[in-house]
């Protein structure tokens, strides 16, 4: 560790006590997508870049415009209004950008009794911070701001320029970092510091969002057989969802083989029927279909669309009243570091300079912006952060305060190593 290293870093560690209480600050923040608070965090975030002496960019996203475009990675709620940031940290011009992009955006709460605290409580307790959209990744997104802060208050003149970039949108398509890059914002590398376990996650598998509707045919309950059940018309199709995901985790890229299942499928919503004495004549389920990494979006559509209407072609009913598949909401496509980066070794030495044990290097089964990034915005990018993934989203969401510091550190020195420090 040089001087200047040091001297960020012990900066950076006088400034953990406000770190924590900024965490647990936008934590309260109940910025579910698609609601006005979504857009209050994103305003949140410009302010403490304005307090914080970066250059800031904040601007209304024309909807419209973004969502007509081509390109568009979908969306699964409605949105009346939406913001970009930015905060820079200018250096001197002759250096490498360095790109740092965490989303605002959370799921809902889900059951109320399910959780210890208020989800938006943002409680400090036995080391953790508390809350929806604490480790899914607002500790994450702070720990990345206050990195460059250390920078900034300790005096040290970058030659590139270090962009943090909250961006909202993220859990349901990307619409906030595809509207960065149609800004024409742009990095030489690119870290998201979302939940990681602070390992080092090169690469995600995709997921698409699709709707089955399956048809039947109403009658009194009384005479059910002589009416077709568009409940039970869903059992083969999950044998051959099923059957399906077995076959598409027969071969897996290197850097899925630690998990059970690389790419999952999953249908998360099922609806059917409006009474009770009425045999159903629609159900309507929503689910994901894991893309494998590298796998093209088109390829893996055609795999579940073909494996549906096999099961069709197999059933009298289903043959002649085939199930509807459409692809809707966010389609999150898989994305790899391009070959030759050396960002994954830099963060792995930027994490060890910065006091953090052991990592390992994977693939994740989710999909994220990274695949935007790499693939429209060209930008070498991995995810690195604080917290556990398998809290993401539950009722026991939290973050431990020590990795949300080893986080903050390990990009503050990265921030050092991938700009350049000006002589």
């Amino acid at each position: 560790m040089d001087e200047r290293a040091a001297t960020v870093l012990q900066q950076l560690d006088e400034l953990v006590p406000t770190m924590v209480d900024d965490v647990r600050e936008l934590v309260r923040i109940p910025s579910v997508g698609g609601s006005d608070a979504e857009n209050d965090a994103q305003a949140a975030m410009a302010r403490r870049f304005d307090r914080g002496g970066l250059d800031v960019d904040h601007w209304r996203i024309d909807l419209d415009e973004l969502t007509a475009h081509p390109d568009f990675p979908g969306a699964e709620v409605d949105r009346r209004e939406a913001w970009g940031v930015v905060g820079r940290l200018p250096g001197t011009g002759d250096g490498p950008t360095l790109l740092l992009d965490g989303h605002v955006d959370v799921v809902p709460t889900g059951d109320p009794d399910a959780w210890g605290d208020d989800p938006w409580s943002g409680a400090l307790r036995d080391g953790r911070i508390h809350g929806r959209g604490s480790a899914d990744m607002k500790a994450g997104l702070l720990a990345a701001h206050w990195a460059v802060q250390a920078v900034r208050m300790a005096g040290v003149r970058l030659r590139g320029d270090v962009l943090v970039a909250p961006v909202q949108g993220e859990e349901d398509g990307g619409l906030g970092t595809f509207a960065l890059l149609q800004r024409g914002w742009t990095a030489d590398a690119c870290v998201i510091p979302e939940p990681t376990d602070l390992d080092v996650i090169p690469a995600n598998a995709g997921a698409l969002t699709f709707r089955l509707r399956i048809r039947g045919m109403a009658t009194h309950a009384a005479r059910r057989t002589e009416g077709v059940s568009a409940i039970e018309k869903l059992v083969p199709v999950l044998r051959a969802l099923d059957a399906l995901e077995r076959r598409r985790h027969e071969h897996v890229d290197p850097l899925s083989e630690r998990w059970d299942l690389a790419h999952p499928l999953s249908l998360g919503t099922v609806r059917a029927g409006d009474w009770a004495s009425t045999v159903p004549d629609l159900l309507v389920a929503e689910g994901r279909l894991g893309v494998a990494i590298g796998e093209p979006v088109e390829d893996a559509r055609a795999s579940l669309e073909d494996a549906v209407a096999a099961a069709c072609h197999d059933d009298v009913w289903l043959r002649v009243h085939p199930v509807e598949v459409e692809w809707w909401g966010g389609q999150f496509a898989s994305g790899r570091i391009p070959a030759g980066s050396d960002l994954v070794a830099r963060m792995q030495r930027a994490h060890r300079v910065a006091g953090g044990t052991d990592q390992e290097v994977y693939g994740a089964t989710y999909g994220s912006d990274l695949r935007l990034l790499t693939g429209l915005g060209g930008i070498p990018t991995l995810q690195y952060g604080p917290g556990d993934v398998r809290l993401a989203h539950g009722p026991h969401e939290s973050v431990p305060v020590e990795e949300i510091v080893t986080a903050a550190r390990a990009l503050a020195v990265l921030v050092l190593d991938v700009c350049g420090v000006s002589e």
